[in-house]
């Protein structure tokens, strides 16, 4: 295993600056998830760590060791993209042992390896199969399986789940997980969906337009977000947020109002504002202030979908809305305990005094 460190990471592409000066630390069997939107540089950061791109600036440690300049096969690390990259004409075991025999290991080494990594993963009644006689799943099992026999310091995973179905995606969510649990490696995986960013990792690290937007365990980033964008990304649905105004030590929004210190801190910045909240923290009640518009049953829990005549929106989560119905009018009560505020210019975090 490996901690990592990187210091200053520039990278531009011509003109184009797509990383702006990254300093982030990974601690050693950390499993950390990059996520952010298309664009914002996670998988650019993530071929730089592998050696894939040259940094334009700044330095990268791993294990302790400068490896800015190094070779992509000297810097301990392993890589699993997101499309699966398997020899067609060669078996489960001859992929999975492809690396080792192009080092030049024995062949006793190679198969101790090869069937470690295939016990950890249940591959060990396929091994004698080609790619096509697998399923989405097991070939991506086997792209992992040959980073394992690789015994890297530092496993990169470039979004290896999105080519997969709905139900397989859960599947290896969950055995990612108990393969980070099993062998204990420092892990960095690349993903925009932030569900799998919440259920994976150890360590998040928000991106947006090649900056570093927080960083923070998932329940940190969800309970505690550094601004108005990241309250938005981290969380499904996402957060609610209703233009208001700050006043006198209060906020008033459509159906929500805020006082006490958030409102002192909010009335004290001079600037228009937006109050955020959850939709776990909205509670529909009677009354006439907003309507019904959808209505998403789910089983155990309902999104109502609210609309305002001033064309304020919420979503409003439900454990028990049977008997609901669109076009139905309701009011909104807001748990004022979870009340963020946020400048409306710049998205920055108003916080209680």
């Amino acid at each position: 295993m490996s901690g990592l460190s990187l210091e200053g990471v520039v990278k531009r592409f011509g003109a184009t600056a797509v990383l702006h000066g990254v300093d982030l630390r990974i601690e050693e069997g950390e499993f950390c998830v990059f996520v952010g939107p298309s664009g914002c540089g996670k998988s650019t950061l993530l071929r730089i760590i592998a050696g894939l791109e040259e940094a334009t600036a700044g330095t990268l440690h791993i294990g302790g060791r400068d490896v800015t300049n190094i070779d992509p096969a000297e810097r301990g690390v392993a890589m699993v993209f997101q499309t699966y990259a398997l020899y067609p004409h060669m078996t489960v075991a001859e992929n999975m042992g492809f690396g080792l025999r192009m080092a030049g290991r024995p062949r006793a080494e190679i198969d101790e390896r090869v069937g470690r990594a295939a016990t950890i993963l249940k591959l060990g009644e396929l091994l004698n199969r080609k790619p096509k006689a697998l399923s989405g799943g097991q070939r991506q099992r086997v792209a992992i399986g040959r980073a394992i026999t690789r015994d890297p310091g530092v496993f990169l995973f470039d979004e290896p789940l999105s080519n997969l179905d709905a139900e397989l995606r859960v599947e290896m969510r969950l055995e990612l997980a108990k393969l980070h649990r099993t062998l204990g490696s420092t892990m960095i995986y690349v993903t925009h969906d932030q569900v799998e960013a919440m259920t994976l990792a150890d360590k998040i690290v928000v991106l947006r337009a090649g900056m570093i937007e927080q960083v923070g365990s998932p329940l940190e980033i969800y309970d505690d977000p550094a601004n108005r964008f990241v309250a938005g990304f981290i969380g499904s649905p996402s957060m609610n947020f209703v233009d208001g105004e700050a006043r006198d030590g209060h906020i008033r929004a459509t159906g929500i109002v805020a006082n006490g210190p958030l409102g002192q801190a909010a009335a004290a910045t001079n600037a228009p504002i937006q109050l955020g909240i959850r939709p776990e923290h909205l509670a529909v009640t009677a009354g006439n202030a907003f309507t019904i518009d959808v209505i998403e049953h789910l089983g155990g829990v309902s999104y109502l979908h609210l609309e305002a005549a001033d064309g304020t929106r919420l979503v409003a989560e439900a454990r028990s809305a049977r008997g609901a119905r669109p076009g139905e009018r309701v009011a909104v009560t807001a748990d004022a305990a979870h009340l963020m505020a946020f400048r409306a210019d710049d998205g920055a975090r108003i916080r209680a005094a």
